[in-house]
């Protein structure tokens, strides 16, 4: 890995990162079916050029279905679930609880694709679960209020990414990155429009909340995109997905400088074991 590929997964994270902040923004002004419906929509435009320059919608057109139910797993439900959550949460605890996806991909695949789990792997798990239970505990108690539907909502939107890894390895495998990452986001926005319809705004949305929108359609979702399958092309899933581990820390440090959020012990105890547990999560042998 050269200090370019650094600098790249560095910046990835920080633009991901933002994604949060720029979801905690916008959410409460355009509710978030039609906030995601335009970052879908916007992502797609920005990539079709790059998908039709490269000649690959074709393969879109061939794996329609298998990138249809990508669209709605790994795009259209979960972003619309963590826009749910950041109208309760802060966007450094929506990084945190996004950062479980890889537990919940462990999981699914020992259960579904009959991977097998090494020590390491099964003690990682249990450290990411115990983090996900501190979340929980930092909140000051176990009843079902908004904070508690907002956490559990974060959580559905990392299980179905885990679940859209695993099914993207069993039917997707060989696919071009690009043609599922433009298909799918185009599947989530024919999905997402007639929801978001009924749902828009009927007073007038600031001129903040729009920008936040088009900043997380054309830099968090297209340009992410691009700049990631590089990376995952360029230096193998095991060190692209490292990313995970950084995103957290630019999630809470935007929200910290921009929107003066509070660092609680509790994320910081919640954030700790989970990350821990996601490294151990992805070793693949005991060395």
């Amino acid at each position: 890995m050269t200090i370019r590929h650094v600098l790249e997964l560095i910046l990835l994270a920080a633009i991901w990162g933002a994604s949060f902040l720029l979801m905690r923004i916008a959410s409460p002004e355009l509710g978030p079916v039609p906030l995601i419906a335009l970052r879908t929509g916007i992502g797609f435009i920005v990539l079709l050029p790059f998908l039709l320059h490269l000649n690959k919608q074709r393969q879109l057109i061939q794996h329609g279905w298998p990138i249809f139910v990508v669209g709605m797993t790994n795009t259209a439900i979960p972003f619309v679930l963590f826009a749910f959550a950041t109208l309760t949460l802060n966007a450094g605890l929506t990084s945190v609880l996004n950062s479980t996806a890889p537990i919940f991909t462990a999981i699914i695949a020992f259960i579904w694709l009959r991977q097998t789990l090494n020590g390491y792997q099964v003690i990682g798990l249990l450290l990411g679960l115990s983090g996900v239970m501190a979340l929980f505990a930092g909140k000051g108690n176990f009843s079902l209020d908004s904070t508690a539907y907002a956490l559990f909502a974060a959580l559905c939107a990392t299980l179905l990414y885990g679940y859209a890894a695993c099914f993207t390895q069993r039917y997707l495998k060989g696919v071009s990155s690009l043609a599922i990452a433009a298909g799918s986001q185009l599947f989530a926005t024919l999905v997402l429009i007639p929801f978001a319809i009924p749902f828009w705004p009927e007073q007038s949305v600031s001129a903040n909340s729009w920008l936040a929108s088009i900043i997380l359609g054309v830099v968090c979702t297209a340009l992410a995109y691009i700049l990631y399958f590089r990376l995952l092309e360029q230096l193998g899933p095991a060190k692209a997905i490292s990313v995970t581990y950084l995103i957290p820390v630019f999630g809470t440090l935007w929200g910290m400088l921009l929107l003066d959020e509070d660092l609680t012990i509790w994320m910081l105890i919640g954030a700790a074991l989970i990350l821990i547990g996601v490294g151990l999560t992805n070793r693949k042998s005991r060395r």
